[in-house]
Formats: C-alpha cells, structure tokens, sequence
C-alpha cells in the first residue's frame, strides 16, 4: 500500500480520474458492486466529456472500461478504488468504508490511501508459538489477509536430533531464541515499506523472550495473550481489535494535546485559505480531518472559495480541496491524522497545526 502511495502521489496529468466505491466481502452481495461500478462509470464518462479533451476522453474512456473488465468482485473487501489517467490504469481494494464519488482533476485521490495506511487504524498480528508463527494483517475488526511466502513458520530448531541436548534446560531456551529471531528478521522484511505496528499474540513468557531479541522494539504495539496458533485468522482478530483499539484511542488523545498545545502558540490555524498557503509554504505540521469530511472548492489566484457538495463536476471546481491540502502538505513530510466529529467538536472539521 505503501508503494502504491508514493508512486500515485507523484502522478500528475491533465485528466486524472479516481473512482472510489464501498463493495462487499461476499456474495451474492458482492454482485451489487458491480452494478454500482458501472454506474459510477457512466457518471465519469459523462464528466470527461466536459472536463477533458477529446483525445483524453477516448483513451481514458477505453482504459477504465478496460480496467473495470479485469476486477474478480469475488474478492472484494470494503471497498474499491480505480485510478486511470493517458498513462496509468490501476486500481486497488481496501479495508475500510468510504464514500462513493468519482473524482476527476490534475491529480488522483488519495485520501482513502492514507487513511488505509494510518497506523492508528491498520496492523499486524504475530501469532508466535514456540513450533509455529503466523502473520495477519488486519484494519480494526477486520482480517485483511494472512501473509504468505515469508510466513508461516515452522520451527526446525526445536527438537534436534540429539535428545539428551534437547533435554538441557538451557539449550531449549537457546533453540527457541534462535527460532524468534528467525521470525522477527522475516517480520521485519514483511513489513518494511509499511508504517503499520505489531501486537503480538502469544503466551506471556513467549511474550517477554521475544522482546528481549526484536530488533525494531518500537513497533511492537501489545501483546494478546493465549497460543492461538490454530485459530482461525477472523477468531484471532476479534481478540485482537479491543487491544488495538485501546492503544489508537489513547494515541490519539495524545494527538489532540497537540490542538491545545499549539492554540496559544499562534501554531493553530483552521480558515482554508490559512491552512491552503500554509501546506504551500512547506510550513504544515499536522492536518486533522473530520472522518468523511469533504469539500468542493475554486481555486482563483490562489485563493481558495468554498463551493455546496452538488457542484461537484461543475466547470473549474475541484471535487475535493482537503484531498489537495493532504497531498501537498505529504510532500513536504507533513502528515494526516482522521478524527470523529466527537474528537473533532472544537473545530469545524479541518485543522492544521504548524511547524513554525
């Protein structure tokens, strides 16, 4: 997800089309998603007919009704987004809930990335035993997948050949250590382009004896305890989610200490056109969103004017300004946090801290 990230991020292009929409894990519900595809098709044909120009309009016409050919909706998650431009035709499924629209601009939409790759929300699950160890990846209550290639596995090291060593105390604790090491270095080459954090599902003393070998202590989030090693991977995850849950709500009052600590330092500004020049100027620290929170908007002379949600598609409006605020303050290492409206009732659903 990571990779899919950066690499989209850095597109821009006369005519980007970004069509997001929620699907179903099963059937025959999942057979809906496609019908709602093909709608939300026809509605971004109909806007490059005004947005784009004729070259543009046939080609990235052909490309998303070539991409929407290929999608199997047997394996949809919570949701679908499709990103098609003259020069690339892709599209990925996520984990999470989003709101159906297409959007059409100079660059694609990636706000529901970010929200997938925020590490309050996605993580994975080492479910570590001293025979075996498997790797899942989930967002909240939800299995994303079950890592393969690198995992699961088994532990060879357990039970030499030589049983009267086995016996030794000492020589078992070494065999197990050498196993969890095995395990943390493949962890840690799983997850290497991802920002996401680590609970570890095993049984205590496991537990503390793997933190004693893992090289990258920091993003070990929590420990379930109990051998589940044969749960299923949706089983392991319900345990899981209330742990994951109590550590996102607890970082994100630390997040929110950040609001009132800036608020009288001159380091907090909510007006779009503050927050717009601010992310331009490199001068962004943290943006804050209200969950579901968009904004269409003009953008003249650099001035940003607030339009109603049902001008979408109309002449020189841009479907999302928040989706443009994300992105240009990313490129200057700036990063995103999604609040619920509870947490975010001071404000009025946009907020941006300053470096400066």
């Amino acid at each position: 997800m990571n990779n899919v990230l950066k690499r989209l991020r850095n597109i821009s292009s006369g005519c980007c089309v970004t069509i997001i929409l929620n699907t179903h894990r099963t059937q025959p519900d999942s057979e809906k998603d496609r019908i709602l595809l093909k709608n939300l098709l026809k509605e971004a044909e109909t806007r490059l007919t005004d947005e784009c120009d004729k070259q543009s309009f046939s080609t990235i016409g052909d490309k998303l009704n070539a991409l929407a050919a290929t999608i199997d909706h047997r394996y949809n998650l919570e949701s679908l987004v499709l990103f098609v431009s003259e020069h690339i035709a892709e599209y990925t499924r996520l984990p999470i809930a989003v709101q159906d629209r297409v959007v059409i601009g100079k660059t694609f939409a990636i706000r529901d990335l970010i929200r997938t790759m925020n590490k309050e929300k996605g993580y994975y699950v080492l479910v570590l035993s001293r025979d075996k160890t498997r790797l899942i990846e989930a967002h909240n209550d939800k299995v994303v997948q079950e890592m393969d290639g690198n995992f699961p596995i088994e532990n060879v090291f357990l039970y030499p050949k030589q049983r009267a060593e086995a016996a030794i105390a000492s020589r078992q604790t070494s065999l197990i250590q050498e196993f969890f090491n095995v395990v943390d270095k493949q962890l840690i080459e799983v997850i290497k382009e991802s920002s996401l954090p680590v609970l570890i599902c095993t049984e205590e003393s496991n537990y503390h004896q793997y933190l004693k070998i893992a090289d990258r202590k920091e993003i070990i989030i929590g420990h379930l305890n109990g051998n589940r090693v044969d749960q299923k991977a949706h089983h392991i995850i319900d345990a899981a989610w209330p742990i994951v849950q109590q550590v996102r709500n607890q970082k994100n009052s630390q997040r929110l200490q950040e609001l009132s600590a800036a608020a009288g330092t001159g380091k907090l500004v909510t007006d779009f056109n503050d927050i717009w020049r601010a992310v331009n100027r490199g001068r962004g620290e943290t943006l804050f969103i209200k969950h579901g929170y968009f904004q269409p908007a003009r953008l003249t002379n650099n001035t940003i004017e607030l339009v109603p949600e049902g001008s979408t598609g109309s002449a020189n409006v841009i479907d999302d300004i928040i989706d443009e605020i994300i992105e240009i303050n990313l490129q200057y290492g700036g990063d995103s946090v999604f609040l619920s409206e509870e947490e975010l009732k001071d404000y009025q659903g946009l907020v941006l801290t300053m470096r400066y």
